[in-house]
């Protein structure tokens, strides 16, 4: 009787291995699978204090870049987005281009858009997007992008106005159209949000000086602010170049990991995981806040808004540089920013133009 007790027991622990790993496995991949369906098996990543000052009528926004996977990183950065909205409720989130990566059938609109950032929708959270290399242009007739149509438009946010421009295809009606809205605009602060980055000190792509040399003039002339590109699957703040301040965030969904060679033009370079940002405008001050896919605050500092004037040569202080431009930098840390000087490029000669936007949206 002892024996065969014995005899049981032995062949009991030699099946168990076999049966361990098939339940490990049936683990993991349910957890695998909820995370694109929005369930709550996603990982909790810890949340990082905010560092904005939610001032009363202030204009809140959230900036997201190259987001659109459909990977778990992507649903990481959404749920980081979600809890910081929860204590800095920002109205709207402005999109920098590959809003939707690979295939664009509906099932991939909800995969890599719906879903992830569906408690922001539901909360009534507006997105605006501009068109990246990789998205189809019909895009723009896709709803939840608020693009009224257009491969760029511009919308305005209490005193802020917001220009959605098409890098890919800056063709000379873009350029006209562009000139025209910032001569006319009456808003106290310029925003232009596109793709391709004027200024990158990322290794795989880069700054695009053609397109530098075909805007940027129209930028100084009418007194941008500040422009938002993706493309470079990096974040990076650049010192302020005539009196405009250049901001590159590529890495809401992608990542190339230890691509930025920082150079003298760089303020601060994060390249080592996902993230975005989250923006606070009020009055002459702008506040802003990058967050990575952990909830890590990377950067915060605060912009402030100087009257424009056409003496661009900078105030030197003991232990700090400042410019006196259409606005400087102010970190939370060090109050300084930094002038660079304009490099030089030529302009292109044969403008890209648009495709045929003749194809029927599958939505």
């Amino acid at each position: 009787m002892r024996r065969a007790i014995f005899i049981l027991l032995v062949a009991g622990l030699a099946l168990a291995p076999s049966v361990l790993p098939a339940q490990a496995r049936t683990s993991v991949s349910t957890t695998t699978a909820s995370w694109q369906g929005q369930a709550a098996t996603r990982p909790q990543a810890p949340s990082s204090e905010l560092t904005l000052p939610l001032k009363p009528n202030s204009v809140r926004f959230a900036v997201i870049g190259d987001n659109g996977t459909g990977e778990r990183s992507q649903y990481e950065v959404a749920d980081q987005m979600a809890k910081f909205h929860g204590k800095f409720p920002f109205d709207f989130v402005i999109m920098l281009g590959d809003n939707i990566y690979g295939g664009d059938t509906p099932a991939d609109f909800r995969l890599k858009f719906e879903l992830p950032y569906k408690s922001l929708l539901d909360a009534g959270v507006k997105f605006y997007a501009s068109l990246g290399n990789h998205d189809n242009p019909n895009e723009r007739l896709y709803t939840p992008f608020n693009m009224g149509g257009e491969r760029y438009y511009t919308f305005k946010k209490g005193n802020v106005g917001f220009f959605a421009l098409d890098s890919t295809y800056m063709n000379p009606a873009q350029l006209a159209w562009i000139e025209q809205r910032l001569h006319g605009a009456d808003s106290g602060w310029k925003i232009c949000f596109f793709h391709h980055p004027l200024y990158s000190d990322a290794k795989y792509h880069g700054p695009d000086p053609d397109l530098r040399a075909r805007i940027e003039p129209l930028f100084e002339k009418y007194g941008v602010d500040v422009v938002f590109s993706g493309h470079d699957h990096v974040y990076e703040r650049i010192k302020p170049q005539h009196g405009i301040n250049y901001f590159v965030l590529g890495n809401s969904g992608e990542l190339r990991p230890h691509d930025l060679k920082s150079s003298a033009a760089t303020a601060k370079g994060f390249d080592t995981d996902q993230g975005f940002m989250l923006v606070e405008i009020a009055g002459d001050e702008l506040y802003f806040q990058t967050v990575s896919r952990t909830g890590k605050t990377v950067d915060s500092a605060t912009l402030i808004k100087q009257p424009a004037r056409s003496d661009f040569s900078p105030l030197i202080r003991e232990n700090q540089i400042a410019v006196e431009t259409h606005s400087r930098i102010v970190p939370t840390s060090i109050r300084a920013s930094y002038p660079l000087a304009a490099a030089a490029c030529s302009a292109a000669k044969n403008p890209k133009m648009a495709p045929p936007l003749n194809c029927i949206p599958p939505w």
